[in-house]
């Protein structure tokens, strides 16, 4: 009974000390890191996370037209595109998690790149397409969660005209050198309604409507943008957090 009191107590003393930090395991094994990961609450949002657009009011963004203030209705927790023109943030951000939620129309209204368009723009530039591609044919790249003119989703994950969709992106900021030449291209991961659609994919250039897509140099932190195209997209629980 005391041998086998003494082996537990051994077994229990051997994975303490294995699990304290600074410990040395075998030879090869990869050692622990100094620094302990930071608790957060995981919310949603995440404690950490900064709160964009809570649905109350769209003080941290700007209009895009003249940088007052952004003109987008804002009612039932939703703000809808009016026509005012595109919004962006007041401040910059560079590697990211943005989470953002939009919905199209309820009311069907056009068809292919005219129905429920709206965008998500990284860095003001490289756009995440919004689009109401529930049984809506358009070229396969300028679909809903498409990096637009770049890359298709692997799926289309889309719900019904007039119900809320949520987009997760994981978003790295292209590097450049003094000199503003490339030096690693930014990157995208998208989640639609959970589901990943973009897998880790280097972005070739800003987004434009037509030609081949070019980088042109710019900071590291720039603000996040949304599109009006017109049509009456709504968007909610928008959050942002910098890695």
């Amino acid at each position: 009974m005391r041998i086998a009191t003494f082996l537990s107590l051994a077994g229990i003393g051997a994975l303490t000390f294995a699990a304290c930090p600074g410990f040395a395991g075998e030879p090869g094994e990869i050692p622990p890191p100094k620094d302990e990961p930071r608790v957060i609450d995981a919310g949603p949002p995440p404690s950490d996370a900064i709160v964009l657009f809570d649905g109350k009011d769209l003080s941290r963004w700007v209009s895009q037209k003249d940088s007052g203030p952004a003109r987008w209705e804002v009612k039932e927790g939703a703000a809808t595109v009016n026509g005012s023109g595109g919004i962006a943030t007041r401040d910059g951000y560079g590697d990211c998690q943005l989470h953002i939620e939009w919905a199209t129309p309820a009311v069907v209204k056009g068809s292919g790149q005219g129905r429920g368009n709206s965008g998500v723009y990284l860095s003001g530039r490289y756009e995440v397409q919004v689009l109401d591609s529930y049984e809506n044919k358009t070229y396969f790249h300028g679909q809903a969660g498409a990096i637009y003119k770049q890359y298709a989703p692997l799926v289309n994950a889309c719900r019904k005209p007039g119900e809320w969709q949520s987009y997760d992106i994981i978003y790295h900021v292209p590097r450049f050198d003094a000199d503003g030449k490339l030096q690693k291209p930014g990157t995208v991961t998208v989640l639609q309604n959970g589901v990943l659609i973009q897998d880790n994919v280097e972005i070739m250039g800003s987004t434009g409507p037509s030609g081949a897509p070019k980088y042109r140099a710019h900071p590291l932190k720039q603000p996040i943008a949304l599109q009006d195209h017109g049509n009456p997209v709504r968007y909610r629980n928008i959050w942002i957090r910098e890695l």
